[in-house]
């Protein structure tokens, strides 16, 4: 009798491997990055149907293979219809996709914080009433993401005097370095970006505040605040990740 097991997951991505049978890539609550085929999941007779969708999280139940597992049953969990709907919506929520699928690992220790932060963020953008609320749910998917997976950018002090920075001061951001330099520090790296010192406040509060607070920031913030901060996490993100990215063409796209 063929070993089954039972994982909570949402799917990343899919490929496919005959003509009726597909790859897909999953994150597991409890068991990280995953893949397992979905046998004839092309044909209109399939039990799983759109289950096996992007974006669709899932209870399933899967036959261990040797090499690749096999899903047999998927139940729907959420859909998270609404991401359909709106071109911003999908083009955001398949990057941040993409950043689990590139940093996401097998039998992850963090699995189940990091499906918790997916799931929230897919679930909180698909939500989303206007794109500002929308871009809000990337930059703090962005910055949570890297803070669980070890790359957390240091936003209180200078990562390299640690002196505390204040709104009389030029505060500069190195994405080599992953966080913020005083001045004088930064004259010693060649690559580094001056930010103001209302956009690190408003990057680390969204960091460190829980997902679904509501922070004063958000009532001030613009759409063109929320584009600069998504795309110096995207910079930041692309240079530490071990994969290169597929989807940026697409944010390009919906700036």
């Amino acid at each position: 009798m063929k070993e089954q097991f039972v994982t909570d997951v949402i799917n990343l991505k899919s490929y496919n491997i005959s003509e009726a049978d597909k790859i897909i890539v999953m994150y597991s609550k409890d068991k990280g990055l995953i893949k397992g085929i979905a046998k004839g999941i092309k044909k209109t007779t399939s039990k799983l149907g759109g289950r096996m969708d992007m974006l669709v999280a899932n209870k399933l139940m899967l036959n261990k293979g040797r090499n690749l597992d096999t899903i047999c049953q998927a139940e729907a969990l959420n859909t998270f219809f609404n991401l359909r709907n709106d071109m911003n919506k999908l083009f955001y929520s398949m990057y941040c996709a993409e950043i689990v699928a590139n940093f996401g690992i097998e039998n992850d220790p963090n699995s189940e914080e990091i499906y918790n932060l997916f799931y929230t963020f897919l679930e909180q953008i698909s939500l989303s009433q206007t794109k500002i609320q929308a871009m809000l749910s990337v930059l703090k998917f962005q910055l949570k993401i890297m803070d669980i997976t070890g790359y957390s950018l240091e936003l209180d002090e200078c990562v390299k005097c640690s002196c505390n920075l204040n709104e009389n001061e030029e505060i500069y951001f190195s994405i080599e370095q992953g966080g913020i330099f005083c001045r004088k520090c930064a004259a010693t790296i060649t690559k580094k970006i001056k930010i103001p010192f209302k956009i690190k406040e408003f990057l680390n509060t969204l960091l460190k505040e829980d997902f679904k607070v509501h922070t004063k920031y958000e009532e001030l913030t613009t759409e063109k605040i929320c584009d600069i901060c998504i795309n110096l996490l995207k910079d930041y993100i692309q240079y530490y990740s071990p994969k290169r990215f597929k989807t940026l063409q697409m944010l390009e796209s919906i700036r």
